[in-house]
């Protein structure tokens, strides 16, 4: 069906460039325009039986299975980092004749970074750390560097950081580049996303400006949401986000990947988010190294969803655990 496998990001790094103001400035947003478009792609298109389940496979590839709750313990990351590794029963791979299906990666606090790397060793897949004061990026600015450094440290292998909301609000593109530019050089050899938090960005226009923003400071993904603010990755959020990230790879040459975050909870969802990649930015953007899904729900509904394709018949959540 797809052939399976995912593992740390391959693809060019983003250098960054300079900061180019008469660029930023120029994005504007339309929402009434870009609401019609979004609201394409659900209802254009619909996909089912085996092509269906070929993408529900690609979003499991593409997926951070993620857990950022203040009850996490050592044997819940465990458990998770299992379910990375085999996200699908033994007995489901057989009947999809896939092998060494994974998720693309895990995302976890700092405190359990090490207990991640130790239970994924040699798998490949790769480690993610949120990090800068998640969620709301407003403790001291050194601490927020120290953080990004120890995670790296740690082994993560990638650091989610949150950008200061303020510094978008204000329209101070030159602070939220230098603190962009450093969150990026301290992340050193590992792969830095840049969370904007866009349910508390106001407008379109500024989710696009601080999308620039962040890509010409070095970001090589931005991601909508750390999933905790009242609303969070939605499908016209991603198409103004992809068309700053098709710009973006215009200007500088560079391929910048995406990332929704938050409210991403039935397969269906994970579909249309991965349609949109296809349409606006091409296939490139369907693997791991340019797209993942945050998630922490998704992958219990697109194992019922996959199970109804093998068996014409829907199991109950509980039976698919982390996920």
């Amino acid at each position: 069906m797809i052939t399976s496998g995912a593992g740390a990001t391959t693809h060019k790094r983003n250098p960054g460039m300079p900061l180019d103001l008469e660029w930023v400035e120029s994005l504007t947003a339309n929402r009434s325009a870009i609401e019609r478009r979004a609201a394409t792609l659900g209802g254009r298109r619909t996909v089912k039986k085996e092509w269906q389940a070929a993408w529900l496979i690609r979003a499991i590839q593409c997926m951070d299975l993620t857990t950022l709750s203040g009850d996490d313990t050592a044997g819940n990351v465990h458990r998770l980092c299992a379910k990375a590794k085999q996200p699908l029963s033994a007995e489901m791979l057989e009947k999809l004749g896939l092998e060494n299906l994974h998720t693309g990666a895990v995302c976890v606090y700092h405190q359990y970074v090490e207990e991640c790397v130790k239970n994924l060793k040699g798998t490949g897949i790769p480690v993610a750390a949120v990090s800068t004061g998640f969620p709301h990026g407003l403790s001291p600015f050194r601490e927020r560097i120290h953080e990004i450094k120890a995670s790296v440290a740690a082994g993560a292998d990638e650091i989610d950081i949150v950008i200061t909301r303020g510094h978008v609000l204000r329209g101070d593109w030159e602070a939220l580049y230098e603190e962009m530019r450093q969150f990026r050089e301290a992340c050193g050899e590992a792969h830095v996303k840049a969370i904007l938090a866009t349910g508390e960005l106001g407008t379109l226009t500024n989710v696009a400006r601080a999308s620039a923003v962040c890509m010409m400071a070095g970001a090589d993904f931005i991601k909508t949401s750390t999933g905790k603010e009242p609303v969070n990755a939605t499908l016209p959020v991603s198409l103004v986000m992809v068309r700053a990230i098709r710009e973006y790879e215009e200007m500088a040459r560079v391929k910048v990947g995406y990332k929704p975050a938050g409210g991403i909870r039935t397969a269906k969802q994970s579909i249309d988010f991965l349609m949109l990649m296809k349409e606006e930015l091409g296939d490139p953007w369907l693997k791991p190294d340019l797209f993942r899904l945050g998630a922490s729900t998704l992958l219990a509904d697109i194992e019922r969803q996959l199970e109804h394709f093998l068996t014409g018949r829907y199991s109950a959540y509980n039976r698919h655990a982390m996920g």
